[in-house]
């Protein structure tokens, strides 16, 4: 089975895949590791440029089977054909400022990742490409151990599928200036 762990970046992925690859004793191939072993960035103002057609050929010669898959990338360099599953960590966008702050982004790196976030980016682009092989789980509120239970059910075949929905929270608050503006 290869599972994929995708979402923006401070949502929890790597966490919870070591929790996963540790338990079920699954290899782990962290695709942000081979982006950085391989050189493929270019640092760009506050973004990181990867050669994703580079890192595509990379990665579909390191797939195995059983394999977990982490990365917020995934939906752009792994092959559909390959993956079982597809789970997207989301988390609150409110929440996430304060992750950022702690890993020190710059304010435009925090505001380009939020407003990945609040526009389910990540989430659109994995059911884009995987289909209905593609989970959402909600990671606010909610611990380590909780997340890595809920992944572990649907990599066992459950149909949990939180209900995502960032930008109509931030209309109700009013806050659409404030995340999308300069």
């Amino acid at each position: 089975m290869i599972i994929v762990l995708t979402g923006n970046p401070g949502v929890g992925k790597h966490t919870v895949a070591e929790k996963i690859t540790k338990k079920l004793k699954m290899e782990l191939l962290d695709i942000n590791e081979i982006v950085k072993n391989s050189e493929l960035f270019e640092k760009n103002d506050d973004a990181i440029d990867v050669d994703v057609e580079e890192l595509e050929k990379i990665i579909h010669n390191k797939i195995n089977n059983p394999m977990l898959i982490v990365g917020h990338l995934a939906p752009y360099v792994i092959p559909e054909e390959k993956v079982d599953k597809t789970i997207v960590l989301r988390k609150n966008p409110y929440d996430l400022y304060d992750i950022y702050k702690k890993r020190q982004y710059t304010r435009k790196k925090s505001r380009q990742n939020i407003e990945c976030e609040v526009l389910g980016i990540t989430a659109y682009d994995s059911l884009r490409k995987f289909g209905k092989k593609v989970f959402q789980i909600d990671t606010t509120r909610r611990d380590v151990d909780k997340v890595t239970e809920l992944v572990l059910d649907i990599m066992k075949g459950s149909s949990h599928n939180d209900e995502v929905d960032w930008l109509d929270m931030i209309w109700r608050e009013k806050d659409l200036e404030k995340i999308f503006s300069d």
